[in-house]
């Protein structure tokens, strides 16, 4: 592959790679938010597994988000200097969301906190507090996050054909974070649910072999998750 084809090939993943990205999350915070939701509504979730993947996403989003602030705004604020009101909009709606990860993270620690060492009536209180502390904050990261690449992908997708092709390698390391090395069957089975993202084939290659050849495992996996959340829609319809 020559050095030109091989810069096409990256800018045409760099979106996808976004994109990816940005759905694993939007998927993940419907997942949360909705177990949560069945959870107060007195459906069989499993706790233990809700605290999870509840876990996963909150980490997820910060590694995602972290990388994006130190890499990709930084090198696109370089190279487009009248963008940068615009990104610099992103970066403080980065904030808001981190301070709404914190109280989500908050409720499900107490959440794991909390010992049930009674009888049916305890359970019930716990579970139903439980439900109630996390609830509001698993929405409403759902809502910010929602809101946040809405309005965040027009502008990346006007300034990324636009990127040198001597600053390709820099913008795009900013985007695909590696967020596969943890809880790979949450990832794979978001990549997939309810239908494959823009560019899977592309994507999956960044994973390593293992996970890659593991796959049927994981998305087995991801579904035993899912149920024992009590989520069974399709997450792009809820």
């Amino acid at each position: 592959m020559t050095v030109s084809s091989a810069l096409r090939v990256e800018r045409a993943r760099m979106y996808d790679e976004l994109l990816a990205e940005h759905t694993i999350m939007r998927r993940g915070a419907a997942l949360v938010a909705v177990s949560f939701a069945n959870l107060a509504d007195g459906q069989p979730v499993d706790v233990r597994t809700l605290v999870s993947t509840s876990r996963w996403l909150i980490e997820y989003v910060r590694s995602h988000h972290g990388s994006e602030d130190k890499q990709l705004w930084p090198a696109l604020s370089d190279l487009f200097p009248a963008a940068v009101a615009e990104l610099d909009r992103m970066i403080v709606e980065h904030q808001a969301l981190d301070a709404e990860l914190h109280t989500l993270a908050r409720a499900v620690d107490a959440i794991d906190a909390r010992e049930i060492t009674g009888g049916r009536d305890e359970v019930l209180v716990v579970v139903s507090e439980a439900a109630m502390s996390g609830l509001p904050s698993a929405q409403r990261v759902r809502e910010i996050l929602t809101r946040h690449f809405d309005e965040e992908e027009p502008v990346l997708l006007e300034l990324f054909p636009q990127v040198p092709d001597s600053d390709l390698a820099r913008v795009r390391k900013g985007i695909f974070h590696g967020g596969f090395r943890c809880s790979a069957h949450l990832v794979l089975g978001l990549m997939e649910d309810p239908d494959r993202i823009p560019g899977y084939a592309a994507v999956l290659s960044a994973f390593p072999a293992s996970v890659r050849w593991l796959r049927p495992v994981l998305l087995a996996r991801y579904r035993s998750t899912k149920k024992a959340l009590a989520v069974s829609t399709y997450l792009d319809r809820i």
